[in-house]
């Protein structure tokens, strides 16, 4: 099994910056990728970004591609967000998700954390 916990959400001014952190634990994450999804209350969970723990490719949702950018510590077993120029269509529940990397659709399976709430003010 997999833990995961993230934290670094908070309010912030439109145009604004937040560096999320997803600290994982459990088992070695060699084959796996780490996701960030978030969920806007009545909406479904929506991929963000994706890092695979191997090899470091990263892949965003188009929306958010030049504005935020995903890494990972390999020694901390910690995958980062980094949310620059924030905008108030960026507020929701941010969640870290973990799945074997090979999974190809992201997200209905694996492990969940509890989310970490981003709250962009205009």
């Amino acid at each position: 099994q997999v833990q995961l916990v993230e934290s670094g959400g908070g309010l912030v001014q439109a145009g604004g910056s937040l560096r999320l952190s997803c600290a994982a634990s459990g088992r070695t994450l060699r084959d796996y990728a780490i996701d960030w999804f978030r969920q806007t209350p009545g909406k479904d969970r929506a991929f963000v970004a994706s890092i695979n723990w191997s090899d470091g490719a990263t892949y965003y949702r188009s929306s958010v591609k030049g504005r935020f950018t995903i890494s990972k510590d390999n020694a901390k077993n910690t995958v980062y967000l980094q949310m620059n120029s924030l905008e108030p269509n960026d507020t929701a529940l941010y969640i870290c998700h973990a799945d074997r990397a090979e999974v190809p659709v992201r997200g209905r399976g694996g492990y969940w954390g509890q989310g970490t709430q981003v709250t962009v003010s205009s």
